[in-house]
């Protein structure tokens, strides 16, 4: 896109690309998780954030933008199993989906758990600190937060829009985070089978087999007691012994352990959100599974007994799923893909 970007677009052409649009309404389904946020995104800015997700310009080689990786047509996500940044640097961890962050995810039944917490590690707990780090990191885009302001800032066109998001055109990274993070909190899903099925009444929205994984989804399976709540997340951290490397007894990625430093959080990794879920394979905190099914798979024998250190109490069992109830619970998995955050890449930007 930076190509397009490279003649100098008139400010009107630039605004029809990229109108102020009035906040749409949350799609059916998520109504009473969106009507209460703390954080209500404010058009201007939303708009604002449209163009810097998208715009290369962000990236220190002028190579990658927030959307390489939180790709709009994969729910925000992507189909690599760790992400690539600048120079070919390649990471650890999967990126994760960006769709639904506006809504609180955690389920508040247990006090220190009532913060919400962004990242497989849960380093940061807001989204305008998370929208941040991966420009900075030197293995993601590679800009540091001067350098970024400074480059913004010697962009001319920007700074009508800085301004008449912010009542002044002066840029500096936390209204950069800002406009982000109301670009991001408008990612909104729903309206999936499932919604319709379980809460817009239509029995057929759904088909039999995918009825039959919500039953074992929340019953026998007890997916649900970690993929909870409206976007099936807890938003808590769990070991399912994922990257666990039994022969020198660690974990390849010890997850939360290295924000928190407390032993009984290694090889903890925050609960993925489901939403979508079929769009962005392959799956876990490393992407080490290729497909649903993997996934289905993995869990039917995670239950067993294992010597793995902090592994979560959830995983009650055994509970051993036949091939059709396992074809049944990929079934209801896709039947949560919906609509409402879907976006293109603008055509123009500021110059």
């Amino acid at each position: 896109m930076l190509g397009l970007a490279a003649c100098r677009p008139a400010r009107a052409q630039l605004e029809r690309d990229n109108p102020v649009r009035p906040l749409a309404a949350p799609p059916f389904g998520m109504e009473e998780f969106f009507k209460d946020v703390p954080h209500q995104p404010v058009p201007a800015r939303v708009r604002l954030g449209r163009w810097l997700f998208f715009d290369k310009r962000l990236s220190a080689d002028n190579s990658l933008s927030c959307a390489s990786c939180h790709q709009p047509e994969f729910a925000f996500s992507q189909t690599t199993a760790v992400s690539t940044g600048i120079n070919g640097a390649r990471g650890t961890r999967k990126a994760p989906s960006l769709v639904n962050l506006a809504a609180r995810t955690v389920l508040p039944d247990i006090p220190e758990d009532r913060e919400q917490l962004f990242f497989w590690d849960g380093r940061v707990s807001s989204l305008e600190h998370q929208v941040l780090v991966p420009i900075a990191s030197r293995t993601e885009m590679g800009l540091d937060q001067q350098s970024m302001v400074d480059r913004l800032s010697a962009l001319k066109g920007y700074r009508p829009y800085f301004a008449e998001a912010f009542g002044s055109d002066t840029i500096t990274q936390e209204n950069v985070a800002s406009a982000l993070s109301d670009y991001v909190r408008t990612r909104m899903s729903g309206n999936s089978a499932y919604d319709r099925w379980a809460f817009g009444g239509q029995a057929n929205a759904m088909s039999a087999e995918a009825q039959r994984g919500s039953e074992l989804f929340f019953f026998k399976a007890s997916c649900a007691g970690c993929h909870a709540g409206f976007n099936f997340s807890d938003g808590r951290f769990h070991s399912v012994g994922v990257g666990w490397d039994p022969v020198p007894q660690t974990f390849k990625d010890e997850g939360r352990f290295a924000v928190s430093h407390e032993p009984r959080d290694r090889g903890k990794f925050k609960t993925p959100a489901l939403r979508d879920v079929s769009r962005h394979a392959p799956y876990m905190h490393d992407g080490s599974l290729a497909t649903l099914r993997d996934v289905v798979e993995f869990y039917n024998t995670a239950r067993l007994p294992k010597p793995i250190p902090n592994r979560s109490p959830r995983l009650l069992g055994p509970t051993v799923l036949s091939e059709s109830e396992i074809d049944a619970l990929v079934a209801f998995l896709k039947a949560l893909d919906g609509e409402g955050y879907q976006d293109q890449p603008p055509r123009w930007f500021p110059r």
